[in-house]
């Protein structure tokens, strides 16, 4: 086997510990604060710990998981508070972003929008979560940056990888679910922007934002209460 074969297999491997330990986050099987045993989570999956290294550096990477110096990583804990404030903050600075940057958007800009939007629903298709949320970002990251304000895009930045758990989650669960209505407003924005309603634009982005925090918290709230489960919704 070739090299490249060699690290093909491994993060098919990586993507499969990935898969499996995730999913047992988004059950609850894995409760806040539960440790990532290596070789444990290794012996489970049928695999070497190299797989298993690397699975782990992407639940940090997601927010699924917290690493600690000489101790490994962890689940991460979710709080009701902590999604208030992060999308309390969102709501404003999103807001405030399409509505600056709704009028100037270029044709160019709206091809962009347009042609991440589809590469969103076909990863949606073929339930690659990251993928349609990479996408999702590049569709609001080209409206919200017409604003001309790089400040408001760098918060806005910030924010997105603070709350990358809870999209994650949530995309997870609405796929899961066959909830469409997560990924309805993204087109609506596009054709409201291409009309240049920058008022519809705008109240697209506040109900969504709006309600995908009245989902996560229903969802947060179940397991604060019980402490049995560690899962979420989101808006993208």
């Amino acid at each position: 086997m070739s090299s490249a074969e060699d690290d093909e297999v491994r993060l098919r491997a990586a993507d499969q510990v990935y898969d499996g330990v995730a999913g047992r986050i988004f059950s609850g099987e894995l409760r806040a604060g539960a440790r990532l045993r290596i070789r444990d989570l290794a012996e489970d999956a049928g695999t070497s710990v190299m797989p298993v290294r690397e699975a782990i550096q992407q639940l940090v990477k997601n927010g699924l998981a917290v690493s600690e110096p000489h101790r490994g990583a962890r689940v991460r804990e979710f709080t009701t508070r902590e999604l208030i404030d992060i999308y309390d903050a969102r709501s404003i600075l999103e807001i405030e972003a399409v509505r600056r940057g709704a009028a100037r958007v270029s044709r160019a800009d709206i091809a962009t929008m347009r042609a991440a939007c589809e590469r969103m629903y076909r990863a949606v298709v073929q339930v690659r979560v990251n993928d349609a949320l990479d996408e999702d970002e590049k569709l609001l990251r080209t409206v919200y940056a017409a604003s001309g304000n790089p400040v408001i895009m760098d918060l806005i930045e910030q924010l997105w990888i603070q709350c990358r758990a809870y999209k994650v989650m949530g995309a997870t669960a609405a796929i899961q679910h066959q909830d469409a209505s997560l990924w309805e407003p993204q087109p609506a924005l596009i054709e409201a922007i291409e009309r240049g309603d920058t008022t519809l634009a705008t109240a697209i982005t506040r109900e969504s934002i709006a309600a995908a925090r009245t989902r996560l918290e229903a969802e947060i709230s179940a397991p604060e209460q019980g402490q049995t489960r560690t899962n979420v919704h989101h808006h993208q």
